[in-house]
């Protein structure tokens, strides 16, 4: 499972994990990426932090992040780049992902890609 954190993502993960210290169960935050049905193309990019992965995650390590990959969405997932951009209106991140075969240009954290027959709901 190839997924990929940009610098920026990576550095702006890590504040919002807390330098991910193991808790008194020794087990470590890190973020969980899935995509969900919904979304303006389709389906929809979810990041959560967690500690308590899927027992069918897929796990990887980018950096000081830990990377837990929703088995079910890893197909949709695989060789996705997660960045981070910054802008004067809007900030947060950003999912380049090879196999989208479309993106939504608005919210950009919407796609299409694989068998979904999930429709799309209009983004605002």
């Amino acid at each position: 499972m190839t997924v990929t954190l940009s610098e920026k993502a990576e550095f702006h993960l890590q504040a919002l994990l807390g330098g991910s210290a193991p808790n008194a169960n020794g087990a470590t935050k890190g973020i969980r990426i899935s995509v969900k049905n919904g979304g303006c193309s389709g389906n929809e990019y979810a990041i959560n932090i967690t500690s308590k992965p899927q027992p069918d995650d897929l796990v990887t390590q980018q950096g000081k992040v830990l990377v837990y990959v929703d088995a079910k969405s890893a197909s949709l997932l695989e060789g996705i780049v997660v960045d981070f951009v910054e802008g004067a209106m809007e900030s947060g991140f950003k999912f380049i992902n090879p196999n989208a075969t479309d993106n939504c240009s608005g919210c950009g954290k919407s796609l299409k890609g694989g068998d979904s027959k999930s429709t799309g709901v209009p983004c605002s």
